[in-house]
């Protein structure tokens, strides 16, 4: 006899290239921006960028190999920008500033979030990310969702990132649930189809990302779902639930 499955009780949602639209991102030229804020020009510019943009690269493989998480002071500090740096505030607004494009949430997540929370079911975003809380948050707020976020959690504030099944246990702590009781929605098949599953949630795949080869990693994970546009997770979620509520009758 097949084991009944739960309903889904909280939606977890990638960030970027998920909850915000796919782009190709040149971070040579966002941290050239933080270079020049910083008072950097010609060959001094050209080598904190090589350096700062070979220590991020790193840092994300050591992720993807189960290297743990990272956060954007350590990076910066790793290339000698330490607290109180003469001009880390304006590089930093420089930096975000060329990012701000490419953080600016979809237009059809608030009407998803409202839906969703509508059925009762809690809305959370965990992310791969090298930014804080606060400025995540900034960027919800901008976008008139914060409202609207039951539950985040940024691999900055933990050990961990995706696809280390400890990240997706904690994520589902935070949410009060089970991890059998959540859907991750995720652009990332070994981030966010395999990573989820190792802990028993459903993973609900967004295939519109063009991810970068040397950022693929080979692996073996079929995805719970498959939402071809992001306003598919709710009738995905529906059908879940509709035939757990008809299990239990």
């Amino acid at each position: 006899m097949t084991a009944a499955v739960p309903p889904v009780r909280a939606v977890l949602f990638d960030w970027g290239g998920t909850i915000t639209p796919w782009h190709e991102v040149d971070f040579h030229a966002t941290w050239g921006a933080y270079a020049a804020g910083l008072g950097h020009t010609g060959d001094a510019h050209a080598a904190f960028v090589a350096a700062i943009c070979a220590a991020e690269d790193a840092a994300w493989r050591r992720g993807r190999s189960g290297g743990g998480s990272a956060r954007l002071h350590e990076l910066l500090e790793s290339v000698g920008v330490t607290n109180g740096h003469p001009g880390a505030e304006e590089a930093l607004t420089a930096y975000r500033a060329l990012w701000e494009p490419h953080t600016i949430t979809a237009p059809e997540i608030r009407p998803l979030w409202e839906s969703l929370r509508e059925k009762g079911i809690r809305v959370g975003v965990l992310s791969n990310t090298l930014w804080d809380r606060d400025y995540h948050r900034s960027l919800f707020e901008r976008d008139g969702v914060l409202d609207l976020v039951d539950v985040d959690v940024y691999s900055s504030e933990t050990p961990w990132v995706k696809p280390q099944p400890e990240i997706f246990a904690h994520a589902a702590r935070v949410a009060g649930v089970e991890p059998a009781e959540c859907a991750y929605v995720g652009d990332r098949s070994y981030e966010d189809v395999h990573g989820p599953q190792q802990v028993g949630m459903r993973a609900i795949w967004v295939p519109h990302s063009s991810i970068p080869l040397d950022q693929q990693v080979s692996h073996d994970a079929t995805p719970d779902a498959v939402a071809h546009e992001i306003t598919d997770v709710l009738t995905i979620v529906e059908s879940w639930n509709a035939r757990a509520d008809g299990a239990d009758a």
